[in-house]
């Protein structure tokens, strides 16, 4: 539990300096602290769980990384609430590529991270 709530909170962390960091290189209408904290998500969830696969090692790896850091680290319900506003505000097309850049992009990194990087 302590593993998951340190995991958590560095996550946490870091998706803030992530976003923060994000916004002020790429200022556009796309939420683009909220989609690279979700990408790095994926790329460190893929190699954590392709370690895990490969190695048998599971236990303390898996409650600091993949729950505790990239769960506090990635973040859907913020995805959707930026993407809510792009919709709220008629900004459609913004709002759509939202939803396929995160989608597309996050399942296929963790898919090639987790089955083919090691």
């Amino acid at each position: 539990m302590v593993l998951i709530f340190v995991g958590g909170g560095l996550g946490s962390v870091a998706r803030f300096l992530v976003g923060k960091w994000s916004l002020s290189l790429f200022p556009t209408q796309l939420p683009v602290g909220t989609l690279a904290a979700n990408i790095l998500s994926c790329i460190i969830l893929g190699i954590t769980v392709g370690y895990i696969a490969k190695t048998g090692v599971q236990g303390m790896v898996s409650a600091f990384v993949v729950i505790g850091f990239c769960g506090g680290f990635s973040t859907f319900s913020t995805f959707s609430y930026e993407t809510l506003l792009l919709l709220q505000d008629g900004k459609w097309i913004w709002a759509g590529a939202n939803i396929a850049v995160s989608v597309v992009v996050c399942v296929v990194l963790l898919y090639f991270l987790s089955k083919h990087l090691l």
